[in-house]
């Protein structure tokens, strides 16, 4: 446009104006100034419907439908489970970039990045907690997912294909967490992965498992190779695998529309393509602030349970000679766990998981009934809650409350303070620790409650192992707590009991706690309290 022609023909202000407003149609694609007022203020739209050019102009909004039927755009049928797990992954990319540039896959430096994260570069414990807790969110909003669209039969013909793929989908989620799992190269990681990767021994025949798992550590053991592998598995190779059955998913999705309430039509119907014209909802711009909105509300409150309530945890950094009591597996595969403790490894590692995962994906073709409603759907939804009830229960067994105890002595301090993870000692902090000597035989008046709770708990752990084990007799236990630097303390745990057949034993273990060491944040808000009153001065 020639500016200054205009300018002599119409005015300055004019000519601005009509700059600004082409501008402005420019980067919305077709919708004038005029139009996105009327949008704001929920006025229909003009004739033809200008609200439509955007999603022919643009890559994001082309891939997006024009409209939805009114039905499921209301949040009790979807609840946006689809749109959350898109958005966390785009969450954890993010993320997951920052922290790439401040991290070495390398067992020599791996872990000293983490604590150099966490410690010298601003905003990265916040940066590194928000992507642990997406993590966390993505596979069990995923989940969610598939459970919500397998109780509303929406996995039924046409869209057996898109179950398919979101059953791949859930499967490449599950393994980019786990992936990712192995990356702080601390204690409770590496031997968590280690567990995990020898299941692939398990793969029949003898040669083929150990193939298997010598590909997946890159060697006997899990070190730099392994190392190196799980970083590249976790932030190349299966983020482009889920791109991929991503964008096929949604095109299936798109293609056949979201299905509609059951209740709204005919058994063995699928009309979510057929929407009247009286009941369309326009993305534009109905749906995009409706999720505009429900995703800003979500980010607000990820970064709040972030900044205040949650911390991914870091415990001491990997030693392959050491294994920590009561290693678990990652709480999505504690069910996988469970099973281990009671079947064969290659029956409870490979072939129950693998028939699962068939049976989960053919779903769609073993359940012929045609219609979507509940009251006809009763086999299908009591089996369902039945395998959900099974795999709480596995999930159960898989924690270290089932089947798994070491001597009561050491049960009793690991409850306390564990070799690995927070625990009450250091959930209630280093100021909360006065240095001197106390015997569970006797009553003590403390002025702090945390230590008053602490040294209860100390007592309590005694007694129930002195109820549950006929070797665990007249048990008590010493505390001792010393100040052996300026700002480290030492605490010691004497456990005495008398066996079965009459004998003394004793049990002796210590442990160092540092002023700075922050344990009480992966408990949460136990010491806020603290923290507040010392800045009041309080």
């Amino acid at each position: 446009m020639a500016v200054q022609p205009e300018v002599q023909k119409k005015g300055l202000v004019s000519t601005v104006l009509g700059l600004a407003e082409d501008t402005f149609t420019r980067i919305t694609a077709g919708i004038s100034p005029g139009e996105f007022r009327r949008m704001i203020r929920g006025e229909p739209p003009g004739r033809p419907n200008p609200r439509l050019k955007p999603h022919s102009e643009t890559f994001l909004l082309h891939i997006k439908p024009t409209y939805y039927h009114e039905s499921v755009t209301r949040f009790t049928h979807t609840f946006r489970l689809g749109l959350l797990s898109t958005y966390l992954f785009f969450v954890e990319t993010i993320t997951g970039i920052f922290l790439m540039i401040w991290y070495a896959p390398s067992p020599d430096r791996a872990y000293s990045d983490m604590i150099r994260l966490l410690s010298n570069v601003p905003f990265g414990q916040f940066m590194r907690d928000l992507h642990r807790l997406g993590a966390e969110l993505m596979v069990a909003i995923v989940t969610l997912h598939m459970v919500r669209t397998y109780l509303t039969g929406s996995y039924k013909a046409p869209r057996q294909f898109t179950w398919f793929s979101g059953v791949v989908l859930l499967v490449i989620t599950l393994f980019l967490s786990f992936s990712g799992y192995l990356l702080p190269w601390d204690q409770l990681a590496f031997w968590a992965v280690t567990i995990g990767t020898s299941m692939a021994e398990a793969v029949p025949p003898k040669i083929v498992g150990e193939t298997v798992n010598l590909l997946a550590r890159g060697a006997p053991d899990i070190g730099a190779n392994g190392l190196l592998r799980f970083y590249l598995l976790h932030v190349f190779f299966l983020p482009l695998l889920l791109i991929l059955f991503f964008f096929v998913h949604y095109y299936k999705v798109v293609h056949f529309g979201i299905s509609l309430p059951a209740q709204e039509e005919e058994v063995g119907q699928d009309t979510a393509n057929k929407v009247p014209a009286d009941r369309r909802v326009y993305f534009l711009p109905d749906v995009a602030i409706d999720e505009a909105s429900f995703l800003i509300g979500f980010t607000t409150l990820m970064v709040v349970i972030t900044a205040f309530f949650f911390q991914a945890p870091l415990e001491s950094i990997a030693n392959p000679q050491a294994t920590p009591l009561h290693t678990v597996a990652p709480w999505y595969f504690y069910w996988l766990q469970g099973l281990l403790k009671i079947a064969d490894k290659t029956i409870a590692g490979v072939i129950l998981p693998g028939v699962l995962l068939v049976l989960l994906m053919a779903i769609p073709y073993l359940d012929p009934n045609p219609s979507r409603r509940g009251r006809d759907r009763r086999v299908a939804i009591i089996s369902g809650i039945v395998a959900g009830t099974i795999m709480i229960i596995l999930s159960w067994m898989g924690t270290p409350h089932y089947a798994v105890q070491a001597a009561p002595a050491v049960e009793v301090v690991q409850a306390l303070m564990p070799e690995e993870g927070a625990g009450l000692v250091r959930e209630i902090g280093y100021k909360h620790l006065p240095v001197g000597t106390y015997d569970t035989r006797e009553e003590y008046e403390f002025d702090d409650p945390e230590f008053a709770e602490l040294f209860h708990a100390y007592k309590e752990e005694i007694a129930h192992y002195e109820e549950e084990d006929p070797d665990f007799n007249h048990a008590y236990g010493l505390l001792v707590i010393t100040q052996n630097q300026p700002s480290l303390k030492k605490i010691h745990w004497e456990i005495h009991w008398v066996t079965a057949d009459g004998q003394e034993d004793v049990f002796n273990r210590d442990f160092f706690l540092h002023e700075n060491s922050m344990y009480w944040e992966q408990y949460g808000l136990r010491d806020f309290s603290y923290i507040f009153q010392s800045e009041n001065g309080e």
